[in-house]
C-alpha cells in the first residue's frame, strides 16, 4: 500500500510539473521582468512636492533596491541644496534693495505739488 501511495504521488508531481513547464493550453509561463524604478523624477525641471509624493520604489527580495533609493535621495538632496542657496541669494538681494530704498527715502525730502515746490 505504501509503495502505491509513493508512486501515485510521484505521478501527480510529475504531471503538475509537466503542465507548468509545457504551459498546458496557453504555452509556457512567461518570465517575470524584474521590478525597476521608472525615474519618476523629472530630468528637465526641479522636483516638486507632487513628484516626491508620487515616488515609489520597487521591492526587492530583501526590501528596496538600495542603489535606486540612494540615487533618488542624492538627487533630492542636491536640488534642495540648490534651492536653499537660491533662496538665500534672493533674500540677500531683497534686503539690499530694501535698505537702499529706505536710505533714499530718508535723504530725499518729501515734496507736495500743493505747496508749489517741484
Amino acid at each position: 500500500m505504501f509503495l502505491f501511495l509513493v508512486v501515485a504521488l510521484a505521478v501527480v508531481v510529475t504531471a503538475v510539473t509537466l503542465a507548468v513547464v509545457s504551459g498546458g493550453e496557453n504555452g509556457p509561463l512567461p518570465d517575470a521582468a524584474p521590478e525597476r524604478l521608472w525615474d519618476a523624477l523629472p530630468p528637465d525641471r526641479p522636483v516638486s512636492r507632487a513628484d516626491v509624493d508620487g515616488l515609489r520604489f520597487p521591492l526587492a527580495a530583501r526590501g528596496y533596491r538600495m542603489a535606486e533609493v540612494d540615487d533618488a535621495l542624492g538627487r533630492l538632496g542636491a536640488e534642495l541644496s540648490e534651492r536653499d542657496a537660491r533662496i538665500a541669494d534672493l533674500e540677500s538681494a531683497l534686503a539690499g534693495v530694501r535698505a537702499a530704498a529706505a536710505h533714499l527715502s530718508m535723504d530725499k525730502p518729501a515734496t507736495h505739488p500743493e505747496d508749489g515746490h517741484l
